[in-house]
């Protein structure tokens, strides 16, 4: 119910959460605004569907396109009519597979959409592990998204392709862990003399075994 959204919205907030949500109609988006949701999710088969896209650009508000079932054309129609109407927007690599194959998964869309849309670009991840997803913070994506369950022994058509709490909390870590490292990139030059104490005692030195008259040739032993 409406009052029900509101109540979500309010403890997204209360945990210091962004409130996102997915509508699936002009409706939901109404219900969506009177809660006062943050960011909309554009879920993979609502692509192409421009009434409900006029809506969600008309809120003016940060929109997450997921890409799961469309060629490039409609991404490009999609993305277009988003950025013409000024909302700030970030594109997802998806597959609509549940759980995906590594093989299926498309980690090289990551830095083709990029270099396409010049747009913040993420996964969308149904792969059911961690690894994706640290996979594609490792190329450079921006964002991510996972379905979370409570245990993997739970009923359910989203199960396969979920992750846990702890295995959330890994990937955040893991993540943020990640992205310092690649933002932060390293002179070899420069660590190698931050490192010159270290040198005199880790690396090789000539020591003479035994006392060496003035113009002997030096040898091995």
């Amino acid at each position: 119910t409406p009052d029900q959204w509101l109540e979500l919205a309010n403890h997204a907030r209360a945990r210091n959460l962004l409130f996102i949500s997915s509508p699936f109609s002009v409706k939901a988006v109404e219900i969506l605004e009177r809660a006062g949701v943050d960011i909309y999710k554009v879920a993979s088969g609502e692509i192409n569907n421009k009434i409900l896209m006029d809506e969600i650009s008309a809120t003016r508000k940060a929109i997450i396109l997921s890409t799961g079932m469309s060629p490039f054309t409609e991404i490009d129609d999609a993305v277009e009519s988003f950025t013409k109407k000024g909302c700030e927007l970030a594109v997802l690599q998806c597959t609509s597979e549940y759980p995906v194959k590594p093989e299926n998964l498309g980690l090289n869309l990551i830095r083709e959409f990029k270099a396409r849309y010049n747009l913040p670009v993420g996964l969308s991840d149904h792969s059911g592990n961690i690894f994706s997803g640290l996979a594609s913070i490792a190329l450079g994506a921006d964002l991510l998204e996972v379905h979370v369950t409570f245990s993997k022994d739970m009923f359910g058509p989203d199960v396969p392709a979920s992750i846990t709490f702890e295995e959330l909390s890994l990937l955040s870590d893991g993540a943020h862990w990640i992205k310092k490292a690649i933002m932060n990139p390293v002179d070899k030059d420069q660590l190698a003399n931050n490192f010159n104490n270290y040198r005199s005692i880790f690396m090789k030195s000539f020591v003479a075994s035994e006392d060496i008259p003035k113009g002997t040739v030096i040898t091995i032993n």
